[in-house]
């Protein structure tokens, strides 16, 4: 499966064939999306889109009726997903709706008191948190009137659970602190009005000093207290995964996960009870797959489920063909029986080719 943009196909009429060439079978294709400025390298008019946080099926104000109203997007048709479904049906590919839930800075920017607070009282406004029912409400409409209105043919849940200190909404400028995996996740843990009330009494002090320290893990970080906090963050992806995915109805369900219960943001925690059958892994980061990284997707594999590896084709990635497909082959091993390759519309010519060499090798 790739994954592309509705504005990499429309106005296009190479793209829905580029695609097909590549050897897959679907397209993931956004129906609603956070904030981006993407490059488009092979488009007739145009090489880059800066967009904000959109929904890219009609948004019928009968639906919603709740606070949070996605937007409308400017810089392509309102029913960008719908057209550019019908483009690549066309050529015989399968398209499931990917469907962003929790990541939207317009509308945390709108309704700051909707999103993530950390510890200290910043702020996260890209970052939409679950706990309030405003919040689970807008999840629930946007994935029933994506699959109403856009009729696809599996969707894709990314980010369905809280979202956290990193993967932010604007350029990132605070890599130069220095923070470890432990502290950032400290800084994910929400303590918005919504989310305070379901922790144990005294958490934010020991949630500050562990920023402000060393710990070599949350649970050392909170001592006695870790247990109830993580009940409590997994519980709260899981309620809002419970929400949604019914909302499909009888289309099949994948999610983005990571079976690390303080896992936030784009692949969100999620248990060996998912309501779903597949799950997919995050498998970026180092350019060789990394046995932290192995292991992670072991982890996601319960009995009924199956497992899916997100990989990147983009920068760091060399457009290698050969290594493309070794690193396929290792996450194979660990379990992966479909891959998720990022991104279609992004990449070079080049990196095309090797997406399309290294998917003949495997076959």
């Amino acid at each position: 499966m790739i994954y592309a943009y509705p504005w990499d196909v429309l106005g296009d009429p190479a793209a829905p064939a580029r695609l097909a060439a590549l050897g897959v079978d679907a397209v993931a294709l956004a129906a609603s999306y956070h904030s981006v400025r993407a490059a488009t390298p092979f488009h007739p008019t145009h090489r880059l889109v800066d967009a904000r946080a959109a929904c890219y099926v009609p948004v019928r104000p009968s639906a919603w009726t709740g606070r949070l109203v996605p937007a409308t997007p400017s810089w392509t048709s309102p029913d960008a997903f719908i057209r550019a479904r019908d483009l690549l049906r066309a050529e015989g590919l399968a398209v499931h709706a990917w469907v962003v839930l929790t990541h939207s800075s317009p509308l945390g920017s709108a309704d700051p008191d909707l999103a993530v607070r950390n510890a200290f009282g910043d702020t996260y406004p890209y970052a939409l948190c679950p706990s309030h029912s405003d919040v689970a409400d807008y999840c629930r409409t946007l994935v029933r009137e994506i699959v109403e209105l856009g009729k696809p043919d599996a969707v894709i849940l990314e980010a369905c659970g809280p979202m956290g200190f990193r993967h932010g909404g604007t350029h990132e400028k605070t890599d130069g602190a220095d923070w470890s995996q432990v502290q950032a996740d400290l800084l994910s843990l929400c303590f918005c009005a919504a989310c305070a009330g379901r922790y144990p009494w005294g958490l934010a002090p020991l949630v500050r000093a562990g920023v402000d320290g060393s710990p070599n893990s949350v649970e050392d970080a909170l001592g006695d207290l870790a247990p109830a906090v993580r009940e409590v963050r997994t519980g709260l992806a899981e309620e809002l995964q419970r929400l949604v995915v019914p909302e499909a109805g009888a289309l099949p369900v994948t999610l983005h996960a990571s079976p690390d219960p303080w896992a936030t943001g784009p692949f969100a925690w999620t248990g060996p009870e998912a309501p779903v059958r597949t799950l997919v892994g995050s498998c970026w980061g180092d350019v060789e797959p990394s046995a932290e990284k192995l292991t992670r997707l072991r982890a996601l594999a319960s009995p009924g489920t199956r497992i899916g590896a997100y990989v990147l084709a983009l920068p760091p990635r060399p457009a290698d063909p050969v290594r493309m497909r070794e690193e396929m082959d290792r996450y194979a091993s660990a379990g992966a029986e479909e891959f998720h390759i990022y991104h279609g519309g992004l990449a070079s010519a080049g990196r095309l080719r090797a997406i399309t060499d290294a998917l003949a090798m495997r076959r």
